[in-house]
């Protein structure tokens, strides 16, 4: 996906740009991350400046000179975007063609108009799912939530028992499947492959999904049986259009990536030879690059002319999309900037040095990093940039499948345990009018299973691959 990036990471952390033992380092990682969590929730400041603050103030106790490390991070910012920022903007105008043009609706409707009773919790996951793969988490659950609600008051089902598989469903996507910001970072971090790691994503998601959300549900409903809030009842994106596109075109528009993708995937895998013409243009064409752009052409039509938009709306359509994601570009980017600081002061050489004595194996210190991180900060985002630019190093060497595997670790542990300093939390909390300890026995608890479940499945992949 970014082998220019990766050579320029490369490149850049060539030299340690200082000489620090182990023990400072070891010493300043741990202050710079204290200083970005302190930042994030005590002071509540946005994760952009904290992660920038916190790059510096990694450097300076690593004792860099504060000239190399505004370049490493500025370095590490710029191939970041480089990398992903592209990737993410596509990925948001797809998800708001989508949405606006009724799509999304057109497959809720359709799915739940074929459900019932039983049925339901499961209905509710697939339609989370297919929705997540596009949409940012947010934004996702925005557009579900009115379902979710309508869905629990019509059929008098336990708000927990529909909104848990479909907030399973949207989370699992987010930390796990790319074109989602965390997962791309970890690729781009580690020289993953993604096509494979979309792939195997696809392998974990699917168990894990179904644990955390239609099982789990069950035990959500009895620890908390409520009805659904009468005043959080919004209105649907689409209740003003005349028309919609259908629900096979819209199915096939959201996977027309996801196919591309794993279709090169499965082409570098089974030809396995770079100058055979069949792979250089699966190579093209399943690119994450023109696979989201050829989504996004397509999506123009099928979506956006099938719903009666004009080129003047199709146009401000686009536009509206790319502005809400200025934030996380931002903090993806910084994220990569912190993650470059970490390299070039020689943060990873350290972990080498420490990892050869140690027996636990890298897909679970990964996982128990990402972790750390997740419940210092609150963001599954930082969890999966600082964690995969401190083991990035370690992913020398390993095979396609293995580096995947790193990534989908990376993203397990990104989701652990929701809490009071989680967007999410508060989000999920006000959207189903619960209180804290009711949304920590539900969602914080998915969410904790999402991210176990994963690991153990990752773990179990490892054995295989």
């Amino acid at each position: 996906m970014t082998s220019l990036s990766v050579e320029i990471l490369a490149a850049d952390a060539a030299e340690p740009i200082t000489s620090a033992g182990n023990a400072q380092l070891g010493i300043a990682v741990l202050a710079g991350i204290a200083v970005i969590v302190l930042l994030i929730t005590k002071f509540k400041l946005h994760a952009f400046l904290a992660l920038t603050i916190g790059s510096l103030a990694l450097g300076a106790f690593a004792g860099a000179p504060l000239a190399d490390t505004i370049k490493s991070f500025t370095a590490g910012l710029g191939s970041t975007v480089a990398g992903v920022g592209v990737l993410i903007a596509l990925g948001a105008i797809l998800g708001k063609l989508l949405a606006d043009s009724g799509g999304a609706d057109q497959i809720v409707d359709t799915i739940l108009a074929r459900a019932g009773g039983r049925a339901m919790p499961w209905a509710m996951v697939l339609i989370a799912s297919v929705i997540g793969l596009p949409l940012f988490f947010e934004v996702g659950i925005v557009l579900l939530i009115p379902v979710v609600l309508l869905v629990a008051k019509r059929g008098n089902y336990s708000l927990m028992r529909i909104g848990i598989p479909a907030l399973a469903g949207l989370s699992v996507m987010h930390g796990l499947i790319p074109p989602h910001p965390g997962p791309l970072v970890a690729i781009d971090a580690v020289g993953a492959n993604l096509g494979v790691t979309l792939a195997l994503g696809l392998v974990v998601a699917i168990p894990t999904v179904i644990i955390a959300g239609p099982v789990f549900s069950r035990y959500a409903a009895h620890w908390v049986d409520i009805p659904a809030p009468e005043n959080m009842i919004p209105t649907r994106p689409s209740e003003d259009l005349e028309k919609r596109p259908g629900f096979g075109v819209t199915v096939a528009t959201v996977l027309l990536p996801v196919v591309l993708m794993l279709v090169k995937a499965l082409v570098d895998i089974v030809v396995d030879d770079p100058e055979n013409g069949v792979q250089k243009v699966t190579d093209v064409i399943g690119s994450p690059l023109i696979a989201l752009l050829a989504a996004v052409i397509v999506a123009l039509f099928t979506l956006g002319r099938a719903a009666g938009f004009t080129k003047e709306r199709l146009s401000s359509t686009v536009e509206k999309s790319l502005a809400p994601i200025a934030g996380v570009l931002l903090i993806v980017g910084a994220g990569g900037g912190f993650k470059q600081t970490l390299i070039d002061i020689g943060v990873g050489q350290m972990i080498l040095d420490f990892s050869k004595s140690w027996a636990i194996p890298t897909l679970l210190l990964a996982w128990l990093i990402a972790v750390a991180i997740r419940l210092a900060t609150g963001s599954a985002t930082v969890a999966t940039i600082s964690a995969a630019g401190l083991v990035a190093p370690l992913a020398e060497g390993m095979s396609t499948g293995e580096t995947a595997l790193l990534v989908l670790a990376i993203g397990a542990g990104s989701l652990f345990f929701s809490h009071v300093n989680d967007a999410g939390f508060w989000l999920v909390k006000e959207y189903f009018g619960m209180n804290v300890g009711q949304t920590i026995k539900t969602w914080s608890v998915m969410e904790t299973i999402i991210s176990v479940v994963g690991i153990v499945f990752v773990l179990l992949l490892s054995l295989v691959l």
